[in-house]
């Protein structure tokens, strides 16, 4: 194999996973005032450059719920079409089982959800310590000086705090009333499935000869958050909707997330345990170096069909004016490879110049390649196409970083991630390569 070092296989062995879900009969009653909804949005997905497949939602059989917490005759009063996506979630969360059934009854009998006002820390505290430990008792020692022990909130907050599914804020404060993050929602969730050890590995990403990066805060969790599919992927002309590591989420966004993660198949957990646990890139040039140190930062940034932008300033008219930031999968490639145009210009802030890449699609990068690249020969830099619907056309492609991995956004997870490339889905639709960095 060339420069990028060898490929080190990971098992994919699936084993059992199983989540105990057990419901809470708390309820509190916190007025605070409704954000303003998203346009309503369809349920088809927003992705047109990529076939790589949704992993199925598989409820547990082997999940332990308590009794009290089914009730099938649980309505609400505050849910309307612009929620259709997130419905079955929130009846998941706050009707089969009552996490995120946090507000009293209304007169009818019926329950207020308010699906778009921004969950608390304190919320999310209650929701996934009833989800994951909800017969755990909180450890006296933890005090919070925001947050009193005879508090009904408290044992959550001790508990989550405990098991580091929630940090503290500063002065060892819980800040119960502030707002969550999806790279908060997604470190709780990663955490409390059992992901500890390659949230380890992610954060300490370096290379064999001990070359280390800048990461953002949360990199690990909100990485694989993103592969277990935690967060909404908006479909296209809803991008409003999606939401990026420091963005404030919705309860609707949270309950599509707990949802997400407590009906995990069995075997997503122990794969990514597989993939990223022990993860280590090879040694890599000082050019390579500012590629991945440039394509981490956008880490969890949402897959924006036709994006091609990361920064928090809008895109200029000429070049399209996406939505938001975001990056669709050749989008994502030319942010990391692509050299300035004039109209087109990132470097800097880029800390490199990059190098010729006129072609926007995936399928017209492929076509413009002179040499194909075999899989052993994938050096970091290389561009990799795949053929996800097996056609014949090329519609994904990704920059390959070494020991099989890549950089990749994919509407799949959502997003920008890591990518673990070396088998499954990846590995069988893997057309070829190609060089781009010369030398």
């Amino acid at each position: 194999m060339g420069p990028g070092g060898s490929l080190r296989r990971r098992s994919t062995t699936r084993a059992v996973l199983t989540v105990a879900l057990v419901g809470a009969s708390l309820l509190a009653a916190v007025p605070a005032a409704a954000t303003n909804r998203g346009p309503a949005p369809s349920t088809s997905s927003g992705a047109k450059d990529t076939s790589i497949p949704q992993t199925p939602i598989v409820y547990p059989t082997d999940a332990v719920r308590s009794t009290a917490s089914v009730d099938p005759t649980v309505t609400f009063s505050d849910l309307d079409a612009s929620d259709g996506w997130a419905k079955e979630a929130i009846r998941w969360v706050a009707a089969t089982n009552a996490w995120m059934r946090d507000y009293a009854a209304n007169d009818d009998g019926t329950y207020p959800f308010r699906p778009d006002r921004i969950e608390t820390r304190k919320q999310l505290a209650r929701s996934v310590v009833e989800a994951f430990a909800p017969d755990e008792a909180p450890d006296a020692s933890i005090v919070f000086p925001d947050l009193d022990a005879s508090s009904a909130w408290y044992r959550y907050a001790a508990v989550a705090v405990k098991h580091g599914w929630i940090g503290t804020e500063n002065g060892g404060a819980f800040a119960p009333d502030e707002g969550v993050t999806m790279a908060m929602l997604h470190r709780a969730l990663v955490l409390a499935l059992g992901l500890k050890p390659a949230v380890k590995a992610l954060n300490r990403l370096h290379t064999h000869a001990g070359q280390t990066f800048q990461l953002p805060r949360n990199f690990g969790t909100t990485l694989l958050g993103m592969r277990l599919y935690l967060r909404y992927n908006a479909p296209s002309g809803s991008e409003s909707m999606d939401v990026a590591p420091l963005d404030l989420m919705s309860r609707a966004q949270v309950a599509y997330s707990l949802w997400r993660a407590t009906t995990q198949p069995s075997y997503a957990v122990p794969d990514l345990l597989a993939q990223y646990d022990g993860m280590e890139l090879p040694r890599l040039s000082d050019r390579m170096m500012k590629v991945v140190q440039w394509g981490v930062r956008y880490d969890g940034y949402p897959y924006v069909w036709g994006g091609e932008w990361g920064f928090s300033s809008p895109e200029p008219p000429a070049l399209g004016g996406q939505p938001r930031s975001g990056f669709d999968c050749s989008g994502f490639s030319w942010w990391l490879l692509r050299a300035d145009d004039g109209a087109w210009d990132v470097a800097p802030p880029r800390p490199y110049g990059g190098w010729s890449l006129p072609q926007r699609t995936s399928a017209d990068m492929a076509k413009m390649t002179t040499t194909k690249v075999r899989f052993d020969d994938l050096r970091p830099g290389d561009l990799m196409f795949y053929d996800g619907d097996s056609d014949g056309t090329v519609d994904h492609v990704d920059t390959y970083i070494g020991h099989g991995y890549s950089l990749d956004s994919s509407s799949t997870p959502g997003g920008v991630t890591i990518m673990w490339v070396g088998d499954g889905w990846y590995r069988d639709h893997f057309k070829f390569g190609r060089r781009i960095l010369p030398g």
